[in-house]
């Protein structure tokens, strides 16, 4: 558990900006031992959205798939692909570069 704990690390929200996310999981009894209450939501219905965003991004970008094929080893590149989908998807149109 200890090991699991310490490979989470990186992944974990920082205190200072816990009160802006949540955690959402289906109830699996590890996340307790690892996520503090107030950052934990146990939801099925929120879990289902969660499932179908993450689809949804896999199916727009090539990078999010499988590790032998298209995948980004630069998380900067991966970080900035995200963006610029998100806004293209929320505006329909790609954001003016200058």
């Amino acid at each position: 558990m200890r090991k699991l704990f310490q490979a989470l690390q990186p992944y974990l929200i920082p205190k200072r900006l816990a009160p802006f996310f949540l955690y959402i999981t289906d109830g699996y009894k590890v996340y307790p031992c690892l996520i503090e209450d107030c950052n934990h939501l146990v939801s099925k219905t929120a879990m289902t959205r969660v499932e179908g965003e993450n689809c949804r991004l896999r199916h727009y970008l090539a990078r999010l798939h499988r590790k032998t094929l298209c995948y980004s080893k630069s998380t900067e590149m991966l970080y900035k692909s995200i963006r610029l989908l998100i806004y293209y998807l929320k505006h329909g149109q790609l954001p003016p570069f200058s």
